[in-house]
């Protein structure tokens, strides 16, 4: 789920997948303005078929946290 995940990422900031750590913060290590991030939202609900609850992924700071999450949402 992190490689995925950071294949995303490169879509929406510019930053290396090889620079992007389980600990990058989205909004002050990788440079995500809020709006790229629900963007990005939006696209991964569309490529693994889940649904983000906005509340919880307002919580999410971390490319793991992220990771961890969907991860949880395939498996239910």
């Amino acid at each position: 789920m992190f490689d995925k995940l950071a294949e995303i990422i490169t879509n929406y900031v510019e930053v290396k997948k090889e620079d992007i750590r389980p600990e990058s913060r989205f909004m002050e290590d990788l440079g995500f303005s809020s709006f790229d991030f629900m963007s990005m939202l939006g696209e991964i609900e569309e490529e693994l078929d889940v649904e983000i609850n906005q509340e919880e992924a307002a919580n999410i700071r971390t490319v793991q946290e992220a990771a961890d999450y969907l991860e949880k949402l395939s498996n239910e």
